[in-house]
């Protein structure tokens, strides 16, 4: 006899108010940061009760974690499957997200302020960041992979160095773009900066600035 116990089904209703719920959230956390950003605040939002989110996600921690994957959700939505591709397309992916966050700056502010707090004692997004970075950094290092393969060339060590360069130059745009958005075109300077890290690895020439000293 199978005693597996079935989960019960959500209610439209009842899915519709956990998404107006987290949305609040990525406002109020991305203005205030998760540790100044209150449950009071997002209750506000919502014109529900501390205790009705709670009734809803449990813990204001456990919010923060379902915040993090509704975001992640949003990056894929447009994709087959909902999956990041591989090879050359998984940079076009890159670019064409930083064309969309240029787009939703509530999104790209609540990212970029609670990836900064991530890096402090106790937080509870710290395993989920570092997680995130290490997955799109191995999915970048696959996707140089891939290229290198697809153009019969040898796979050079920096794609490592490449990778975690990729995802800094995106994460640091985004912050310049937040702070003077009239200055920093977030599309096209992502773009630029794929575009050369990509040739840097495929198409790799003696470096302009020298050799880094030791």
């Amino acid at each position: 006899m199978n005693t597996t116990k079935r989960q019960p089904r959500q209610r439209p209703e009842t899915i519709a108010r956990r998404q107006e719920i987290l949305r609040a959230a990525l406002d109020v956390f991305g203005s205030k940061g998760y540790a100044n950003g209150t449950l009071i605040d997002i209750a506000e939002h919502v014109e529900m009760t501390h205790a009705g989110i709670l009734h809803h996600f449990g813990s204001k921690n456990q919010l923060l974690l379902e915040v993090l994957k509704y975001r992640d959700e949003s990056d894929v939505e447009d994709l087959e499957e909902q999956h990041i591709p591989d090879g050359i397309e998984f940079f076009r992916h890159l670019i064409r997200t930083a064309s969309a966050n240029a787009r939703r700056a509530g999104v790209v502010q609540a990212y970029a302020v609670l990836s900064a707090e991530s890096v402090t004692d106790g937080n509870p997004a710290r395993e989920y960041f570092e997680q995130r970075y290490e997955t799109l950094r191995d999915e970048a290092v696959h996707a140089f992979q891939v290229m290198c393969a697809e153009r019969g060339v040898e796979t050079p060590a920096a794609i490592a160095h490449a990778s975690a360069s990729i995802m800094a130059v995106m994460d640091g745009l985004q912050v310049q773009w937040l702070l003077t958005p009239d200055e920093v075109d977030l599309a096209k300077a992502s773009e630029f900066a794929i575009e050369a890290i990509v040739s840097a690895v495929l198409d790799p020439r003696p470096p302009v600035l020298g050799e880094h000293a030791d």
